[in-house]
């Protein structure tokens, strides 16, 4: 079944179609719950919820762009739209921007088996911010939108995710090439 015949299809309501599409894009999306998620359980939870929001709204992709990049851009939307209902983000104090020069850390040296576990170890504000700014691209006024802050406290956010992060990378030992 091509893509094309898949999309109209479950715009239809096809189950089958449904669950193909389940299994054909469940475990990259897994991969981006697991970024935003504490555990194996919240990110199985949030997937789910994730394919109940795309199976809702497939009638709005209009085949313009990538279907897998909106299904992880409806994925994303999901997670986060669950976390601000569940608990608003706090404030913190803004960073300026040498903060965060200053905070950079050398990601691609870290296994990422430990790099995960690290973020998915940090509070949900500061992790929701670094896996959006690191690792999904997304820019300050991009985060600041979607969690309804101002972009100085998307700064201050990744500023202080990164120090956590480094912190707790000395406090293991990890050695960074």
């Amino acid at each position: 079944m091509t893509e094309e015949e898949l999309i109209r299809k479950c715009k239809k309501g096809n189950r089958a179609a449904q669950e193909h599409l389940y299994r054909s894009y469940s475990a990259v999306l897994f991969g981006i719950c697991l970024k935003y998620s504490r555990n194996k359980t919240e990110a199985e939870d949030n997937l789910h919820d994730s394919f109940m929001t795309i199976f809702e709204k497939i009638y709005q992709f209009r085949s313009q762009g990538s279907f897998e990049g909106w299904l992880k851009r409806v994925t994303v939307n999901t997670v986060l739209q669950k976390y601000r209902r569940e608990q608003p983000l706090t404030l913190v104090a803004e960073a300026d921007d040498t903060e965060e020069e200053e905070s950079a850390l050398a990601l691609e040296d870290i296994p990422l088996g430990t790099l995960l576990k690290l973020i998915q170890d940090l509070p949900r504000k500061y992790r929701i911010t670094f896996n959006m700014y690191v690792l999904d691209g997304y820019t300050h006024r991009e985060i600041s939108e979607a969690l309804g802050t101002s972009e100085g406290t998307s700064k201050s956010n990744l500023a202080r995710a990164r120090s956590i992060l480094k912190e707790k990378i000395r406090n293991k030992n990890i050695h960074i090439a």
